[in-house]
This record gives structure tokens, C-alpha cells and sequence, in this order.
């Protein structure tokens, strides 16, 4: 039995909602249920999205539980920063004074020598990535 779609919207209001949207896998998320609740089946709903209907079981759950807010796609938090605050103002400090060649071994700053920097003052590993 799948799950049902809650029982606040209907079907012209998730096309009105789809056509507001700037958002276009919003849209076509949207549309995809409208369809559902003008009585399509989950896999023609599937059809719709372009999707698996393990996805459309996905955007019932996120759509029942958050509205149609909850299909819009958000951005991963990712990995915290490793610098704090105290860091950025010390590697900015470092920056806008330039490196002491008797000191630091180069005329100006490259992105591995501050990389190198930030280990020697902190131990923070940094990787330079492609």
C-alpha cells in the first residue's frame, strides 16, 4: 500500500505551485505529485519526474512531512571549516604583511607556502585540491 499524500493540497494547486517555482526540479517534483493526486499511478508519477519510484517515495515523505518546501534541494552542510576565526585573522594578517624572504624563504606568497605556514604556526593539516 503506498503512502498516502497528506490531504491539504490538491492537484491544481501543485500545478499552480509548479508554475510559480523558480526552482525546476521543484517543478517537476510538484508536477509529479499533482499527477498522483489526480489519481496516476506511482510508477506513471515516476514517468513524470524522470525518477525510480524509490525517489517518489522519497518526495511523498519529504513533501507530507515539510510541504512543498520540503522539495526543494538544500545544500549538503559538508565538513565544518578547519580555520576558526582567530586563524583567518592571522593567515589574513600574514597575507596583507607579505612573507620576509630571510624568514619565510619566499618573495611572495603562494597558496603551498601558506598551506605550509598554517601547519608550522598550527599543526591544521590542509590539502590543495584540483
Amino acid at each position: 500500500m503506498p503512502i498516502p499524500l497528506r490531504s491539504d493540497f490538491d492537484a491544481p494547486q501543485l500545478r499552480t505551485l509548479a508554475r510559480r517555482t523558480k526552482n525546476a526540479p521543484q517543478a517537476r517534483r510538484l508536477l509529479a505529485l499533482a499527477a498522483i493526486y489526480e489519481g496516476a499511478s506511482r510508477t506513471e508519477a515516476a514517468g513524470i519526474g524522470g525518477v525510480t519510484l524509490q525517489i517518489v517515495r522519497d518526495w511523498v515523505l519529504k513533501f507530507n512531512a515539510h510541504g512543498p518546501e520540503g522539495l526543494i534541494d538544500r545544500k549538503p552542510p559538508g565538513q565544518p571549516s578547519r580555520l576558526t576565526d582567530r586563524h583567518r585573522q592571522h593567515l589574513i594578517q600574514m597575507i596583507e604583511a607579505g612573507p620576509i624572504p630571510a624568514v619565510h624563504g619566499v618573495v611572495r606568497w603562494r597558496l603551498v607556502d601558506l598551506i605550509q605556514w598554517l601547519w608550522d604556526e598550527y599543526r591544521l593539516p590542509m590539502v590543495l585540491s584540483r
